[in-house]
């Protein structure tokens, strides 16, 4: 009888977890930017090397996760010589954080095509409670995430000694990204 009691408890795990699946990321169709005003002129840096775990459960929104790696050297500002001093201490600090992340720690609907993500966002060693709105959309037999995270670069100490002026670098940064992942 112990036998088929695990079978059926088995099962009964397995079909809980059935719509949940690991979504496999397309990097050719998915960009994360960092947008920000530097002498009050919009800038946009990409981010060339990250990666995106996606646990997506379409039926069942709640029940999803996402994780997100940046690599904080990877930030590309359009010129070298800016990429580099972005690197260094006073900004990233790439040599002690090269990784930025962020972890769901709640997904929940918000109407078609639209969910409310919470998670923690790590930067440069601080950990902050985030929250932003996202949409998804299906295409191309693929899920498509988009979405903005707004945050204010001083309160992870991006921009140390004379760049926490603001009138050069605007503390208001907005993480723009889409993730296309697909099985």
């Amino acid at each position: 009888m112990k036998p088929v009691r695990a079978l059926a408890l088995a099962s009964l795990f397995a079909s809980a977890f059935a719509g949940a699946a690991v979504l496999k990321t397309d990097p050719a169709k998915s960009s994360v930017a960092a947008v920000f005003k530097q002498m009050n002129v919009p800038v946009e840096a990409k981010f060339k090397s990250f990666t995106a775990q996606i646990d997506y459960d379409a039926a069942r929104p709640e029940a999803s996760k996402a994780t997100v790696e940046i690599q904080t050297a990877s930030m590309d500002l359009g010129d070298a010589e800016y990429n580099r001093e972005v690197a260094k201490k006073e900004w990233f600090n790439t040599a002690q954080f090269p990784k930025a992340s962020f972890v769901s720690t709640a997904i929940k609907p918000a109407g078609p095509g639209k969910l409310n993500v919470a998670g923690k966002l790590t930067l440069k060693g601080k950990t902050a409670d985030v929250q932003f709105p996202l949409t998804v959309k299906s295409e191309a037999n693929k899920q498509v995430f988009e979405g903005q995270l707004p945050i204010k670069r001083l309160a992870f100490n991006i921009g140390e000694g004379e760049w926490k002026d603001t009138s050069m670098v605007a503390d208001e940064v907005v993480i723009k990204f889409r993730v296309t992942a697909g099985q």
